[in-house]
């Protein structure tokens, strides 16, 4: 289904919050306020004839709910505005969006590097369907660009990566691995989803495709799956689109509807986000209890602030903490009463996670330490509420 970029007859240099809420324009002639869902999976043709044009790519329209939905469509039509990008293609969920984009790219003998410190599922990915499929992985610590440069082989096609790293917060100079990947003509991917297009654009640092679990801050309130790649018109249609069409790992109509709604708020939710997540990590790291062990790349020491400030717009809503074992961490999680321990992120509340015992459980202890990843590291996704009653939380379940 074609896809209106701009806001409203192609004009793109409205700012992010408006671009969420008006990119594609009017949806029907209905001439609804508010986005409609269209909960069907197929749609009527006027003829054979025209059903035959249509299935031919010879004239526009819906086929089936499978690959063109007005819904889905208009979600991928905003996504891809926030991220000044050509176009998008909305998936099932965000590890559908990351193995949509292997599947696409790679083929049997080629090879992909990815960083260390990446989420647990694409880690997976990697280790098993990557290498039942003979496609060569290797891994790299994400901030070193020698090691990028080393791991190149003549059959490397992708980098993939996380910046800031999931849940690490460790981050690359993305200008810099880009123009290698640009010099060596491999692809380069990367997950945007701790900071969404408000906090950072990829892209626009020369990135070639950005993959999202909508999931997170995009629904913003723990309601719904969904994923999204972000990029060229023609790397999108050439490749993902008819990996999407034939093996169906699709967004529903209901899921874009939400998340569209949640579209609307995510410049306003993040910049709160940003906020509290902001006070939280410097209230924690200024106990004695925790020096050092407070990771948040706008601490004036962590050490890679500087390039936090050069590549993101903010420095994010994720804070984690070390607390030396993994009896601690879940003694401090127990402890808490407003913070919820779930495995998800970016929901309106504050959510904590063990990652050794959750969300990077199926890594080897080898593979977490080389991420980063220790039994006592905690991560919290500090959420939308007063930040006072978050602070008095976090000490009460730390003393």
């Amino acid at each position: 289904m074609k896809q209106e970029s701009g806001v409203r007859g192609g004009k793109r240099d409205f700012g992010l919050a408006t671009r969420a809420l008006h990119a594609g324009g009017p949806t029907t002639p209905e001439r609804e306020n508010s986005p409609p869902i269209f909960l069907t999976s197929s749609f009527r043709f006027d003829s054979a004839e025209h059903a035959q044009a249509v299935f031919a790519g010879e004239e526009e329209g819906n086929v089936y709910s499978r690959f063109t939905n007005p819904t889905v469509a208009l979600f991928e039509t905003r996504v891809a505005a926030l991220e000044n990008a050509e176009h998008a293609v909305a998936t099932a969920s965000g590890m559908a969006a990351v193995t949509l984009v292997f599947l696409s790219f790679l083929s049997a003998g080629e090879h992909v590097v990815i960083s260390r410190s990446v989420f647990g599922s694409t880690t997976n990915i990697a280790n098993t369907l990557l290498k039942r499929l003979n496609i060569g992985v290797t891994r790299v610590p994400l901030a070193d660009l020698t090691a990028w440069e080393s791991a190149i082989t003549p059959d490397t096609r992708m980098f993939f990566l996380e910046t800031p790293a999931n849940p690490t917060l460790e981050m690359v100079d993305l200008a810099a691995l880009t123009r290698l990947g640009r010099e060596r003509g491999i692809l380069v991917v990367v997950d945007n989803v701790l900071c969404t297009p408000c906090l950072q654009r990829p892209l626009d640092l020369g990135a070639d495709l950005v993959v999202h679990s909508a999931t997170k801050y995009m629904d913003g309130q723990g309601r719904v799956l969904g994923g999204v790649v972000v990029g060229t018109r023609d790397l999108l249609m050439d490749k993902v689109f008819p990996m999407l069409r034939n093996t169906g790992p699709s967004l529903s109509p209901f899921n874009a509807w939400v998340l569209l709604k949640g579209l609307e708020t995510l410049s306003l939710r993040m910049e709160r986000h940003c906020d509290n997540a902001e006070k939280v990590a410097f209230h924690l790291a200024a106990r004695d209890d925790l020096t050092g062990r407070v990771f948040y790349p706008g601490l004036p020491d962590h050490p890679q602030r500087e390039l936090a400030i050069r590549q993101m717009r903010r420095f994010g809503a994720i804070v984690c903490l070390d607390l030396g074992s993994r009896e601690n961490a879940q003694r401090f999680m127990n402890a808490l009463q407003l913070a919820i321990i779930t495995a998800n992120l970016g929901d309106c509340r504050t959510l904590v996670t063990h990652p050794a015992t959750t969300t990077h459980a199926k890594l080897t202890e080898a593979e977490r330490q080389a991420a980063g990843i220790t039994q006592g590291l905690v991560r919290l996704s500090i959420g939308l509420e007063d930040v006072k009653d978050i602070l008095d939380d976090l000490d009460a379940a730390l003393e």
